[in-house]
């Protein structure tokens, strides 16, 4: 018994093995898609064209294939079933993307939320809160929001 509790004190003090490239690269990928997911969870149900927005702007962001992009969307949706907040997802990508691309990342959630021609009011209120998590202003916000409302790119 003493072991046990010893083991268990032992890996509550023992750091965290240190994630290799790779791994942090796809951890950055399912933020990113699980966020865009949430969009859509917002809004009931997936349709063909907010399923479409979603793997244009992976497939944008991160040259995958379309295998690779159906794994990563496939664990997208199951973890965002799971997933009680947003941290976890967008401190990954605070630490790795740039302000340009967190803005790219919030346009695309638009243009997700814009895909079936309906923006919900939960929608609305997911991307407004992952973008002040992502430190992108108001401003940067709403031309997002412009840009995806309008079909221009970034």
């Amino acid at each position: 018994m003493f072991q046990t509790l010893k083991d268990l004190f032992d890996s509550f003090t023992q750091p965290a093995p240190t994630p290799s490239p790779a791994e942090r690269f796809h951890a950055v990928q399912l933020a990113a898609a699980v966020l865009l997911v949430e969009v859509v969870r917002a809004d009931t149900a997936m349709d063909d064209a907010e399923r479409a927005a979603m793997v244009t702007a992976l497939r944008s962001k991160f040259a995958l294939s379309d295998d690779e992009l159906a794994r990563l969307l496939e664990l997208a949706v199951t973890t965002s079933r799971t997933a009680y907040d947003y941290q976890r997802f967008t401190s990954s990508l605070n630490e790795h993307f740039t302000q340009d691309q967190k803005i790219q990342l919030v346009e695309a959630m638009w243009q997700v939320a814009y895909a079936d021609a309906h923006i919900d009011a939960n929608e609305n209120h997911t991307i407004s809160k992952v973008a002040g998590l992502l430190h992108v202003t108001h401003g940067e916000y709403i031309a997002a929001k412009m840009r995806a409302k309008n079909g221009s790119p970034s």
